[in-house]
Parts: structure tokens; C-alpha cells; sequence
């Protein structure tokens, strides 16, 4: 199963992708998210270019476990999206994502200028490789959700 996954953040979004069979999740772009919010036609392309099956959204839930209104909102922005699309939908927990993104961005020497952009991306797949970890190829291939 070919899985699109979004870190939707106030300003950028990022993008990944990943299959079920490999359990590789790649870092495809960073849109900006208001321009996706108005126009999914770019996350469209890129669904239809990796024949994505399941849209699988990063939700910022706080550190105590409670949705807070950035969660709601991305909630919100996510259904649209994967209506879109025309995808299932699956939230994931996203907590610290962004953080550790960051984190091995300055481990390799980007500096705060250089990872701009390249944050909410890598961000994206780290939810994802989380999801694909989590789950057995099995429960992934027979939900058909």
C-alpha cells in the first residue's frame, strides 16, 4: 500500500511518501499551507505520480495528550485535503516530529537558515516511517480502508 503522508503546520506543510512493502518513508517537497489549502492540485499530482492509497496526516497533539486548536484545525484541513483527493484518512500522533526533524538537521550541520523548508518535510516522513513501524504490512494490506 503506497502512503502520502502530511505535516500540516501553520506556514508549511511538508510531504512525504512511503509504501507499506518497503517501510521506507522519503521525503518528497514543503508546500506552502495556505496555497495547499486553497489549491490541493500540487499534493494531487504527487499522490497520482506515487499511486498513493491512504493519506496519513500528522496530528499535533500536546504533550499531555489533549487535542489542542492547532490539532482541530488540522483536522479540518486534512478531511478537506483527503477528500480531495479522494483517500482514505488516518491521523498519527505527531508529538516532538518537528523537533526531531530539527535536531538531525543541525546533527549534520544545516544551519537554522539552511532548514527552512526542509523541517516540515522531513518531519512528514518521520510520522510516517513511526506509522510504518507500528503496524504489521498485514493489518496495513487488509484494512483497505
Amino acid at each position: 500500500m503506497k502512503i502520502l503522508a502530511l505535516d500540516i503546520g501553520e506556514k508549511r506543510t511538508g510531504v512525504a511518501c512511503g509504501d507499506t512493502e518497503s517501510r521506507i518513508a522519503i521525503p518528497i517537497s514543503t508546500f506552502n499551507t495556505v496555497e495547499i489549502r486553497k489549491n490541493p492540485e500540487k499534493l494531487k499530482a504527487i499522490a497520482e505520480e506515487h499511486e498513493t492509497e491512504l493519506l496519513l496526516v500528522g496530528l499535533p497533539i500536546s504533550l499531555d495528550g489533549q487535542e489542542n486548536y492547532q490539532a482541530k484545525l488540522v483536522r479540518q484541513h486534512a478531511e478537506t485535503v483527503a477528500q480531495k483527493l479522494s483517500l482514505p484518512l488516518i491521523f498519527w500522533d505527531e508529538r516532538l516530529s518537528s523537533a526531531e526533524a530539527k535536531r538531525y538537521l543541525r546533527e549534520v550541520g544545516y544551519t537554522e537558515r539552511e532548514m527552512r523548508g526542509k523541517i516540515d518535510m522531513l518531519a512528514a516522513s518521520l510520522v510516517l516511517r513511526a506509522f510504518l513501524e507500528s503496524r504489521t504490512v498485514d493489518d496495513l494490506e487488509n484494512a483497505r480502508l
